[in-house]
């Protein structure tokens, strides 16, 4: 007996051709679910060979077989609604909401996984390829049903940053423009648009979630409106920047005066100054840096003319006024590599580049480290004009300030996803790696950033641990700045997500000052370490050396008072040293843990829940081993 006359066979056929379809032609994914999106979207593609193959069959579909495929149909529509709403919905939104969107992706590949499984393949009409190569997309389906997407860390940990500062680094804000794909003015239009439909659509109910939504949004507006005030920007925006109170950078203020620089210049201890106030102050006859209190070896005073620019650029952005600058050409706009005026400019720097003029080569260096930084036009043009590889010469630069220019100039370039192979490919690697070891704390923290950038492409993982970065990132975290200890975490994070870098991680002595940037609550690390800690503890390696530092009481108490994020890190800590060690679970239970890991379990987060109702588990398990 076949399906219902309600629905014949080739029009139930030919509604799940047209679902998968419609599937194969959603467009690209452009936010931080692309990878779920993709997988869904390629499996579901997978399976188009069945049902065009059924659509020329004259065989009627029997009972279960109508069956399977009606499940499966009502599967793709959940599919098709679920990839809309990514594509539609506020980027941000998805983003502070990712574990709920991780559990629908999941929920709908079980949902399709469930379907296949009712579908009896061996009694179809069809082709012994075709039934082999639906036999593997249900065992690919099956797979993903059992393996649940893994949260974002880096992503959370920025989102979490840029969320607590008032000023947060640029370097994360650029990351976060990049990961979101709101890369220019009219992305983030196009943002306002989705928040504003979805508040609409809510009635405006959304909670503490529409303020987190709008302060995130406001940040990364302002920071591409600054960055690049031009692209984009309507007379009205433009005018609402102008007429902005802005709050001048105080690496733009002088310290003597703490007024804006407009002719910045740096005194022998590497300190700058306006140079009418620091001319002041030498002729009264002193000798020393007013900033220091060093004696000066010199009193020549050297035009810093990267600063100079960085100021002109941040005027220029807020409607300051300032001095004319010297070689300004009007802007004429052309294709990639945005003005003519930067195209000659960037010809001309790079003739300088290769010049033996030490000189020479810092001011061409610094210059183009800031065109790299100001739009990715700039930075497709200064590749494809030949820019990095004498860039990466520039890395073994006995000149502090050239090296540094150069490994900064690398890492804006390297914002730009396809001239990473291009730096990698140049040989840069292992000269980033010495600056890194060797450099001044810029270009330390500035090649820390370099590393994490290029490591984003899994290969690199590889390469880079393998060119000894991980110990002096170690160190840079032990000893740098707050900025250079952020930038150590993060690329010592992402090179950790390759199983042989935790190994070198860990016999490189991370785990003790993981520890000691925990309990120092002060510190602002608590974050990034307790990030790492739970990727390390994934390896049985990793695990033995954070049981040797008596973890247990600090993760309890990260449960009991800390963020929701670290929360769910203490936890998927705590469950890797308690799974299949005793000693741990009886700690936990001295310390009285089991009522904070209970009130985890049930208001968590969702990975958080799931790790800390393992936990009481194998308490309740080691209670019926201990009883006599």
């Amino acid at each position: 007996m076949g399906p219902s006359d309600d629905e014949p066979t080739d029009a139930l056929v030919s509604q799940l051709v047209m679902a998968i379809r419609d599937v194969s032609l959603v467009p690209e994914c452009r936010n931080a679910s692309k990878k779920m999106y993709n997988n869904l979207v390629r499996r579901v593609k997978l399976l188009s060979p069945l049902f065009e193959e059924l659509k020329d069959s004259d065989e009627e579909l029997s009972n279960d077989e109508a069956r399977g495929f009606e499940s499966l149909k009502v599967a793709f529509d959940s599919a098709r609604e679920l990839l809309r709403s990514i594509n539609e919905e506020s980027k941000i939104f998805q983003a502070l909401q990712r574990d709920k969107i991780i559990g629908d992706f999941q929920q709908v590949t079980e949902q399709i996984e469930e379907a296949l499984s009712k579908i009896p393949y061996d009694k179809l009409d069809i082709s012994e390829e075709v039934r082999e190569q639906i036999e593997l997309v249900h065992a690919q389906f099956t797979r993903a049903k059992g393996r649940r997407d893994s949260p974002d860390m880096l992503l959370e940990m920025d989102l979490a940053i840029v969320q607590k500062e008032k000023n947060p680094d640029p370097a994360i804000l650029e990351r976060l423009l990049e990961k979101l794909h709101l890369r220019n003015i009219n992305d983030l239009k196009k943002e306002s648009l989705a928040i504003h439909d979805m508040v609409l659509s809510c009635d405006g109910d959304l909670g503490d979630c529409y303020q987190m939504m709008l302060s995130l949004f406001q940040k990364l507006k302002d920071f591409v409106l600054i960055r690049n005030p031009d692209t984009g920007t309507s007379e009205v925006e433009k005018g609402l920047i102008k007429h902005r109170s802005p709050v001048i950078p105080d690496d733009f203020r002088c310290p003597i005066s703490l007024e804006l620089m407009k002719d910045p210049v740096i005194v022998s201890t590497g300190q700058t100054y306006e140079r009418s106030c620091i001319k002041k102050w030498l002729d009264a006859g002193h000798k020393t840096c007013p900033k220091t209190q060093q004696t000066l070896l010199h009193t020549a005073l050297t035009p810093n003319f990267v600063l100079k620019s960085l100021i002109g650029l941040w005027c220029e952005s807020n409607g300051v006024e300032l001095p004319k600058k010297q070689g300004n050409c009007g802007k004429t706009k052309s294709g990639a590599g945005g003005s003519d005026c930067d195209r000659a400019a960037i010809n001309a720097l790079i003739h300088k580049l290769a010049n033996e003029n030490t000189e020479h080569q810092r001011a061409a260096a610094g210059e183009i480290r800031l065109l790299a930084k100001r739009n990715a036009d700039n930075r497709v043009f200064i590749a494809e004009a030949g820019a990095i590889p004498l860039l990466v010469e520039l890395l073994s630069s006995t000149d502090s300030r050239t090296q540094e220019h150069a490994v900064t100039a690398l890492l804006n370039l390297s914002i730009y996803e396809a001239n990473k192979g291009t730096i990698v490919n140049a040989g840069a690697i292992p000269d980033i790696v010495n600056v890194l070891k060797n450099g001044s704390m810029e270009a330390r923290e500035n090649a820390a950033a370099t590393l994490f950038s290029l490591s984003v492409v899994d290969e690199n993982k590889v390469a880079i641990g393998a060119a000894g970065a991980i110990p002096p990132l170690i160190d840079l975290l032990c000893h740098g700045t707050p900025r250079g200890k952020k930038d150590a975490a993060t690329a010592i994070f992402n090179l950790s997500i390759y199983q042989g870098n935790k190994v070198r991680a860990v016999r490189a002595g991370i785990v003790g000052p993981l520890m000691r940037l925990l309990k120092d609550a002060g510190g602002g690390m608590v974050d990034e370490a307790l990030a790492i800690l739970a990727i390390l503890a994934s390896h049985q390696e990793g695990k033995m050396a954070i049981g040797q530092s008596e973890p247990v009481p600090v993760l309890i108490e990260v449960i009991r008072t800390g963020s929701q994020r670290n929360r769910e890190n203490a936890a998927a800590v705590l469950w890797s040293l308690c799974t299949g060690d005793v000693q741990y679970l009886r700690a936990v239970r001295e310390l009285g843990a089991e009522e904070i890991l209970k009130e985890l379990s049930e208001n968590g987060t969702d990975r958080a829940k799931r790790k800390a109702g393992s936990v009481l588990e194998l308490l309740q398990r080691v209670d019926e081993l201990d009883k006599p």
